[in-house]
């Protein structure tokens, strides 16, 4: 079963002021502590195993009867900013309509962790959004016995109103507000958590995100909507070459573009500096088209530093060559070397995945208001609580003296919980003494993107005479996240691993995974499902390619290699399994091949196609939920591809809201398409070559998968919440071409597919 957490008192007073709220209940949730690596390097996640902090999240009730539920975790899309508060109002039996949820701003002392990355939202917060509705209702239920003078065990919240059991008298939430707003905050162990058969709606029905209707009539506020008077705008010239240096600028004839009204330089960090600016040159307007065309204007030279060798051509030839030799040894099983000499077949699979860039639809941008001592910021950061922290930092200020309204994001991916744009607007208005935007292009986004790490997969199966895998040695070479924040990191963090390299989950008795070194020469981010990508690529491909060449059926490959139901244990000592304890999240083998036979039958794998048709067959395990993808496709006579249907099915343990987990694995059967068709960024001297959507394209809407099939895997009651939003994105590429080859005989083992289907 779950375990549960303390709720502590908080100061009523102060939460109601913060929340424009003049009366009412309040009740606070508490912040998870967490052991191990924290996610990605950022401090982000607390483990909902550990002990107590201060509490956090909060819920209002004001007389008239409306429920303020506060979100704590930025919306990107994924519906977090509808799903916890939907816990919360099941719990305390409000109803949805009369319930209105606000934004949390920046403060991880109040609010606890508030990043919003690594699918982590529901799974953590689960339980402690369930305790505060469930302490809700039961301090309404207190105040509605006292004041009817009746043991409270004769009464029962029902529907946003207090029933008495004896009489039928009833009482509304906002009625009882005030006198429930003195109840005590109950004890944890006095909780009474509803019977989930008793949901009203999680995990039922589907509850539309509370954002739609102003997203869809164009009345939510994204970060580039916002405005305050005597607001300056800019944009500002960046050091084309990661650590490279401003030598010098002329800004002549920028001054002379109508609106322009100042030229300054930008203050960068040495890199390796986290998520600090690049620095470089800003253009202050009055508007933002001035502001561009004064930076076109501008005449910079620059020191592009030791970086402006790097050429992602010759690198991908390093990356493989790297791969073809011993490296640092990762997890060790039986004697892989030893059965690879004297197996009686090896395949060898090698598979290149090029740097990707977030692209998300709404390029960053932020607005900071300096004034002495104190910033405010508005911006679609996905950490807030970091960004305060960083804002703080920069400006040498107190945390209590940063205010991070965080603004709806079009899109993320990982890209928005680095703040390096609110940190150049914070530097901006600080010099300029008035609040400024800092608006990036669709350029700046893609040649100044923390970008997703290129990476050389190189594997050798090694077979017995019947055909059956004794042997396996993957190695995995790509420049690590570690780089952004350390010169000289080389090889891939402990998390980087744990993502489909070490946590192999399959039945077979000589494994060997390896690491060898590989150097940074950009920017490296966490991007949507990190270095899952490249490693399901390798591996489910490689399964494909064992069955094509053993005559086996590519699902019963991969079922035979799974093995049977049972609980996997690599022998990888503290093995990161995304900051979760394994005997919580365990490697489950049953759950895993559950998933492949459930898309298989959903999907009706193995029906007839028509000619030029082929189905491709994948599974993952990431973010502790368990997806597999069955994508069927079409190639004509001259290559083109179409993708008639799409199947995924996802074990992602209890769930909230299957609304969102079908819209969060359409859309990443659409970016799965996307990146592995068009996704590339490459270097030359240095640069970045690509900069929009003309040479870094998106699938358009023609060319999006026809149908897509989402089919969510019932959990029993005692299977924990596990991540949504990244882990339908890594089984889709393997899927995609395994698919071509199903209809073209054309193995494709490097991405994107790009010319590749043209000699088809």
């Amino acid at each position: 079963m779950y375990k549960t957490f303390a709720i502590e008192k908080i100061s009523r007073r102060a939460v109601l002021r913060g929340l424009g709220i003049t009366g009412g209940l309040v009740v606070a949730a508490p912040v998870m502590s967490r052991r191990g690596m924290a996610a990605y390097v950022t401090g982000a996640g607390k483990m909902p195993h550990g002990t107590v902090n201060n509490p956090r999240v909060f819920v209002a009730i004001t007389p008239d009867g409306m429920v303020t539920i506060i979100a704590h975790r930025s919306e990107m899309g994924t519906g977090v900013r509808t799903s916890l508060p939907m816990i919360v109002a099941d719990e305390m039996e409000a109803d949805w309509t009369r319930v209105q949820v606000r934004q949390a701003p920046g403060d991880e002392v109040k609010y606890g962790n508030q990043d919003t990355d690594g699918s982590r939202s529901t799974r953590h917060y689960l339980i402690p959004m369930r305790q505060v509705g469930a302490a809700a209702r039961m301090m309404l239920e207190a105040a509605a016995a006292k004041r009817w003078n009746v043991p409270v065990t004769e009464v029962k919240a029902v529907g946003h109103e207090v029933v008495h059991s004896g009489t039928g008298r009833k009482l509304g939430y906002g009625e009882l507000a005030a006198d429930a707003a003195a109840q005590p905050v109950v004890a944890v162990a006095d909780l009474r958590l509803k019977d989930p058969k008793d949901f009203r709606y999680i995990g039922k029905g589907r509850v539309s995100i509370v954002d739609l209707h102003d997203i869809t009539t164009g009345k939510a506020m994204y970060g580039s909507d916002t405005r305050l008077p005597g607001l300056k705008y800019a944009v500002i010239a960046r050091p084309p070459v990661v650590g490279g240096k401003l030598v010098s600028f002329d800004a002549t004839d920028a001054m002379k573009v109508p609106g322009v009204e100042k030229v300054i330089e930008v203050r960068g960090w040495p890199w390796p500096s986290k998520f600090q600016p690049l620095g470089g040159v800003a253009v202050i307007a009055r508007n933002t088209g001035a502001a561009i065309m004064g930076r076109d204007a501008l005449k910079v030279v620059w020191d592009d530093g030791a970086n402006a060798r790097y050429d992602s051509i010759a690198y991908r030839a390093e990356l493989e060559d790297a791969a073809r030799k011993p490296g640092l040894v990762v997890r060790n099983n039986g004697d892989p070397e030893g059965a690879l000499k004297s197996a009686d077949k090896v395949i060898v699979g090698e598979y290149y995945l090029p740097h990707l860039a977030h692209a998300s639809m709404e390029p960053p941008v932020a607005t900071a208001r300096v004034t002495g001592d104190k910033a405010e910021i508005w911006a679609p950061v996905q950490s807030p609580g970091g960004t305060r922290e960083d804002v703080a930092k920069t400006l040498g200020i107190s945390p209590e003296n940063v205010t991070v309204n965080v603004t709806l994001l079009g899109g993320g991916f990982g890209r928005k919980s680095k703040c390096d744009f609110a940190l150049e607007a914070a530097l901006l208005s600080k010099a300029v003494g008035a609040p400024v935007k800092v608006q990036w292009t669709r350029e700046d986004d893609v040649r100044h993107d923390f970008y997703h790490t290129v990476s050389a997969e190189r594997i050798e199966a090694g077979l017995d005479k019947s055909g059956k895998v004794i042997a396996w040695r993957h190695r995995s070479v790509a420049p690590t996240i570690a780089s952004t924040f350390a010169a000289g990191a080389k090889h891939a963090a402990p998390f980087e691993l744990g993502m489909g390299l070490v946590d192999l989950p399959f039945d077979i008795p000589n494994i060997r995974c390896e690491n060898p070194e590989a150097s940074a020469y950009t920017r490296i981010g966490w991007f949507r499902s990190v270095s899952n990508i490249p490693r399901a690529f390798a591996v489910q491909s490689m399964v494909a390619e064992i069955a094509q060449q053993t005559g086996r059926d590519p699902k019963d490959m991969l079922l035979d290699l799974i093995g049977p139901a049972r609980i996997v244990d690599t022998g990888v000592k503290d093995m990161w399994d995304y900051g979760e304890p394994l005997d919580s999240y365990p490697i489950d083998a049953g759950r895993l091949r559950k998933v492949v036979e459930l898309v298989a039958d959903k999907g009706n794998w193995g029906r007839s196609v028509p000619k030029g048709h082929g189905l491709g067959i994948a599974v993952h395990r990431s973010f502790v939920s368990y997806i597999a993808t069955i994508v069927e496709v079409a190639v004509d006579g001259k290559g083109k591809l179409t993708i008639p249907r799409v199947d995924t099915a996802i074990d992602c343990g209890t769930f909230v809201n299957p609304e969102r987990i079908q819209s969060q694995i359409e859309g990443a059967a659409i970016m799965g398409l996307s990146l592995a068709k068009y996704g590339e960024v490459t270097f030359k001297n240095g640069r970045t070559v690509q900069g929009n959507f003309d040479d870094f394209p998106v699938v358009r809407i023609d060319e999006a998968p026809i149908v897509t099939n989402v089919h969510i895997m019932p959990a029993g009651p005692d299977v924990p919440p596990s991540g949504v939003g990244e882990p339908g994105l890594p089984p889709f590429a393997p899927a995609l071409c395994n698919a071509i080859f199903a209809a073209t005989g054309k193995r494709i083992r490097s991405l994107p597919i790009g010319k590749q289907l043209e000699s088809t």
